[in-house]
This record gives structure tokens, C-alpha cells and sequence, in this order.
């Protein structure tokens, strides 16, 4: 049985679809999981999201024990964890960092970014679609396929 593909999501992303809409979308967090199992029905997906900074770091170290590959959209916690950095860089799968908006078009402080120089591939600014992209990587990447 092939690993499975975590999608792991930091905070505020529990409020997608009413939060700032007109920069993040419409579409809920479930809405996204379900079009991503819809996407990839043989691909087992690991699919969770805390507003928890410990318990990030603990899933990424997870990931990186169990997982083919991460699918990592950090939030906030991009701009400001280190310790989301120093779990990321022990990795030995492959890191898509996603992001729903472009935070180099955003304010400044969203400039700074502790995953982007560990992670493989980064995916901003395609709003929801950006996760079906970075499955399909993903799935290239591990060898379960996509296109």
C-alpha cells in the first residue's frame, strides 16, 4: 500500500468561505477536502487543519514518518514560525507549500516566509485550485500517478 498524502493547514483556515472572501474565496475548507478526495478516490489523504502551532509541528514531524508527501498551507504561521521551519527542514519527502492568495502582493509583513526555502514547490495566489495543483504534484511526486 503506497503512503498516504498529508494536506495540513494552520490557522484560520477552519473560517474559509466567510472569512475575507474576497481574498481567500467562497469555498470552505470541506469544500476543498472533498473536491481533493474527489480528485484522487485511490490516494489515500491524511486531510487536517489546527489554529495550533504545536500541533503542526507535531503533524509535520508526523508527515515526515508516514507520508509520500506534505501538502502544507501554514497560514499565518508562514510568516512567523521557526520551529514550523527547523520541523520542515528534517524532512526527507517532498514540501508543495500552498497559499490561497499571493502573500508577496499583500501586506509587507506577509513577505517574510520560514516554509518557503524548505519546501520543494510553492502554489499562491489560484485561490482553492491551487490544492487540486499541488495533489496532482503530489501524486507525480510519490508515483500514484497524475497528469
Amino acid at each position: 500500500m503506497s503512503k498516504p498524502v498529508y494536506v495540513l493547514g494552520g490557522p484560520n483556515l477552519n473560517l474559509l468561505g466567510t472569512r475575507e472572501p474576497e481574498i481567500y474565496g467562497r469555498d470552505t475548507l470541506e469544500d476543498i477536502h472533498a473536491r481533493l478526495r474527489a480528485q484522487a478516490p485511490k490516494t489515500a489523504l491524511v486531510l487536517r487543519q489546527t489554529n495550533s502551532e504545536g500541533e503542526l509541528v507535531t503533524w509535520v514531524q508526523e508527515a515526515g514518518r508516514e507520508a509520500a508527501v506534505l501538502i502544507l498551507n501554514a497560514a499565518a504561521y508562514t510568516h512567523t514560525s521557526i520551529a514550523l521551519h527547523d520541523a520542515l527542514k528534517s524532512l526527507k519527502i517532498p514540501v508543495i507549500e500552498v497559499h490561497l492568495s499571493n502573500p508577496a502582493a499583500r501586506e509587507a509583513f506577509r513577505h517574510v516566509n520560514y516554509v518557503a526555502p524548505v519546501a520543494t514547490a510553492t502554489i499562491a495566489g489560484l485561490g482553492a485550485y491551487g490544492y487540486e495543483l499541488a495533489l496532482n504534484a503530489a501524486m507525480r511526486l510519490s508515483g500514484q500517478g497524475g497528469s
